[in-house]
């Protein structure tokens, strides 16, 4: 009997679009002998639809369209089994439930990426693929990452987090800004992937500039020195807290002083002798989205410089407690030589299958393995108990008064 995967994409997200490209790349990837793969599209409410059009990505061309042909669920638990029920629920007739044997999100961004939908996963009792509640919610936070990071002896750049009530008062804050760092600084949300509201600023103005378009997607955003003589370098992982390999390492290119959303996902890749892991064995739309991206694979590395990068993706991954793919985006500053970490993605665009790819990982057997590694983290989870059988409350009395606090 095959295995019912439930691929979730799409979300309450600024990054809504990017993940339904990679959540319709990996349902395409599947290896359906051995899976029964059910695509769920999440819409910007967050609200759950299957159907036949779901997993086709023409569809998303219009929307309203796609969800007016589709089944709106909600996913529940009964007696240990989850399942997709359709929604609002019939008396009588209608769709049946839709049985699932374990949930794999390809999301990204806050509301789903950042360990609310892995608690919502957790909650209702369905194994899931990825990062779990705390790894998600660490990863996704950058200042929170580099704490953790550091404190394992990982070099990352030092930051500042601002909040709204600094962002009220634009004479201290730019004033402070510059005292602490100097230019140029780069300004980014503290909790969102895809490049969305980061900029790079080198006068006041600019900084003023930066700061509101940063806070026009986040409540918190970072600040730090930004390298001048910038080379940037990513790597993915594979793997457990416990035991994890890396991929090959790729240079991304970009068009202006950083790897903007419009390099990520809009322009074409190729540039610059980059190699961008276009469609292979007509997989349609597997060369958009993150693949889509001009880089350079493998990066061009000493084969020492190559394993520093690898080995450091491995205890980055490890030390903030990831699991199945993530990907980690490195900094090397070209007038030192220092390399550093830059932040993690923990479920990055398009799995980052084009970087397993050239160490001779199909994107199926990918999928099949972060699949492997979410069953084996149920399997220690069964081990461990959550209940402590106690007589408390057969004695317990609060005073019998309604109305004593």
């Amino acid at each position: 009997m095959k295995t019912r995967v439930a691929i979730m994409y799409g979300g309450k997200t600024v990054e809504h679009e990017v993940s339904v490209i990679s959540g319709i790349q990996a349902v395409m990837a599947m290896d359906t002998d051995k899976y029964e793969v059910i695509p769920v599209y999440l819409n910007k409410d967050n609200e759950m639809y299957i159907g036949e059009g779901i997993g086709n990505i023409a569809s998303y061309k219009d929307i309203p369209a796609l969800l007016a042909k589709s089944q709106r669920v909600i996913m529940i638990n009964e007696g240990g089994q989850t399942m997709l029920l359709p929604y609002p629920v019939r008396k009588w007739g209608g769709p049946k439930p839709v049985p699932v044997d374990i949930a794999f999100p390809v999301v990204h961004g806050t509301n789903v990426e950042d360990g609310a939908l892995q608690g919502y996963l957790k909650t209702v009792g369905v194994p899931f693929v990825g990062p779990d509640v705390t790894a998600s919610a660490v990863s996704m936070d950058k200042f929170v990452t580099k704490a953790v990071l550091k404190m394992h002896g990982i070099p990352v750049l030092d930051a500042e987090v601002y909040t709204l009530s600094d962002y009220e008062d634009m004479d201290t804050l730019v004033p402070a800004i510059e005292d602490r760092f100097g230019y140029p600084v780069i300004v980014k949300p503290v909790n969102l992937g895809s490049s969305v509201g980061i900029g790079i600023a080198g006068t006041g103005a600019e900084l003023v500039n930066a700061l509101d378009d940063a806070f026009r997607y986040a409540t918190r955003v970072l600040v730090e020195h930004a390298i001048a003589n910038l080379r940037e370098i990513n790597c993915a992982v594979l793997g457990d807290e416990n035991e994890a390999i890396a991929s090959e390492c790729e240079e991304p290119f970009h068009t202006s002083g950083i790897l903007s959303y419009e390099d990520k996902y809009v322009n074409s890749g190729g540039g610059k002798g980059g190699k961008n892991g276009g469609s292979k064995g007509g997989q349609g739309s597997k060369g958009a989205g993150m693949a889509n991206l001009a880089r350079k694979i493998p990066a061009d590395l000493s084969p020492e410089e190559r394993e520093k990068v690898r080995d450091l993706a491995v205890r980055s991954f490890q030390a903030l407690g990831c699991n199945g793919v993530s990907r980690i985006d490195f900094m090397i500053d070209e007038d030192t030589g220092e390399l550093l970490f830059n932040e993690i993605n923990p479920i990055p665009g398009s799995l980052s299958f084009y970087l397993w790819e050239p160490v001779g990982m199909p994107y199926t057997e990918l999928l099949d393995r972060m699949i492997q590694l979410a069953v084996k983290r149920q399997r220690q989870e069964e081990s461990v108990t959550f209940t402590f059988d106690t007589n408390i409350l057969k004695n317990a009395n609060l005073g019998g008064s309604k109305g004593r606090k």
